[in-house]
């Protein structure tokens, strides 16, 4: 008995962590944090060893971060003030405050 796929019927597609991988280029622990706070498709169990996601859902998602970018919607990241970091301070340069360079000596 073959089964016939209606026009309104579509096939589900499953991806693996390698092919979401490739699809969305963030770190495991990224699409981790996003999955709960609900803000990347769930991952679901197809075997007690294999893991999925939905690649329509995981489609969808990627034409919204599109969308939010073009809308300059998206959250990003702050610009780090580098003169308040601890760790390779930034130092103070001769230039701008009457200083003298290589280039003045030349």
């Amino acid at each position: 008995m073959r089964h016939v796929v209606r026009e309104d019927e579509t096939m589900k597609r499953t991806i693996r962590r390698h092919q979401l991988r490739e699809m969305v280029p963030l770190a495991d622990t990224t699409i981790y944090e996003l999955e709960k706070r609900g803000e990347f498709p769930r991952r679901f169990h197809l075997s007690a060893r294999c893991v999925v996601w939905d690649q329509a859902e995981v489609e969808e998602w990627l034409d919204e971060r599109r969308r939010l970018s073009d809308l300059k919607a998206n959250k990003r990241a702050p610009v780090p003030d580098v003169r308040l970091r601890k760790a390779r301070p930034v130092k103070s340069s001769a230039r701008g405050r009457g200083g003298s360079s290589l280039a003045d000596k030349a």
